[in-house]
């Protein structure tokens, strides 16, 4: 049995606010082995961005983390000072933001970012610096090198900011990278450049990737195993293959309904209605007000149960096939 290189258990996030404070991440535990690929899916403003953010301990206030253990190689992270964790960033765990050119410093070339990164981490000279810059560009499939690190961020295409962006993340030879949503506003040839370009370096580099998405089709191309969140929780989760095709949770059912396929006709599937609003969320099953299925026992919430092997679900309507609770 492999040993986790990465758990989070029972991570709770919670934000303070005028109105009062507020949970926004509930219960939150999932594991991430070597060389794995794992996926955290679910709409806009379902946890995924936060829960990646506090695993490096970016959360700022009125975000703070309430409960819960991160353990990275055995320790845990939430014991870590800032000092400690600025060590951890980069050399051992990389994060590949949301948004590239909001991610960059749009006054200093990308070579100049790039020599930063070294510097902090890497004892090394000017030419060796380089010599490791243009390696990891050249893994990442740049070509225009020299022109690429002369470049400002506005001067490149989104998918060469993407590249840009990875090649960052994983020049210090990271052991877990956190891509969020490494494809958002890429065309689908570029998307699919960058998924595979992903792949081969996890593969070189022995790395262990979590992919946080919105996109069921991303998931299902990439990811050994997946935890679907809906409004801070994490209501399925288990091996990708076995979830879409035996989704348990209906909020899932309904995630993989509304995705459109190749050549059909029909109207396009919708969840009715809206996620909660933080004031909204009470003690019960959270997906109850949308829920097709919703009865007798609903009210009182559900925990996250284990009912075939490795697969696990949030739902009062299948508790009684549930083995053990996760």
């Amino acid at each position: 049995m492999q040993t986790p290189l990465l758990e989070v258990k029972s991570l709770r996030i919670d934000i303070d606010s005028s109105r009062g404070r507020y949970n926004l991440a509930d219960n939150i535990s999932f594991e991430v082995y070597p060389k794995e690929t794992f996926g955290l899916v679910g709409e806009s403003g379902c946890g995924k961005s936060i829960t990646a953010l506090s695993i490096i301990r970016l959360i700022t206030h009125p975000l703070f983390i309430s409960g819960g253990e991160i353990l990275f190689n055995g320790q845990d992270l939430l014991g870590f000072s800032e000092k400690e964790m600025r060590r951890v960033r980069g050399k051992d765990i990389s994060m590949i933001f949301q948004e590239p050119m909001t991610s960059l410093d749009p006054i200093f070339t990308i070579e100049d970012q790039l020599v930063e990164i070294l510097k902090i981490h890497r004892k090394m000279g000017r030419e060796e610096m380089l010599a490791k810059i243009t390696g990891i560009l050249e893994l990442v499939g740049i070509s225009r090198i020299r022109d690429v690190l002369a470049s400002f961020p506005h001067q490149l295409s989104g998918g060469m900011l993407q590249r840009v962006m990875i090649a960052m993340a994983m020049i210090l030879d990271p052991r877990l990278l956190i891509a969020d949503e490494p494809t958002t506003a890429l065309d689908v040839t570029i998307q699919a450049q960058i998924l595979a370009l992903m792949n081969d370096l996890k593969e070189h580099y022995d790395t262990s990737v979590i992919i946080i998405t919105h996109n069921l089709g991303v998931v299902a191309e990439t990811c050994r195993r997946v935890a679907v969140l809906y409004a801070g929780q994490i209501v399925e989760q288990g091996e990708t293959a076995e979830i879409f095709h035996n989704p348990l949770h209906p909020y899932t059912q309904g995630l993989l309904k509304s995705v459109k396929t190749l050549g059909a006709r029909e109207k396009l599937y919708s969840i009715k209605g809206t996620v909660p609003s933080m004031e909204g969320i009470g003690p019960g099953c959270r997906f109850m007000a949308r829920c097709d299925y919703a009865g007798e026992g609903c009210e009182n919430g559900q925990t996250l149960e284990t009912v075939t092997d490795g697969h696990a679900c949030r739902c009062h309507s299948v508790s009684h096939k549930a083995k053990e609770p996760v």
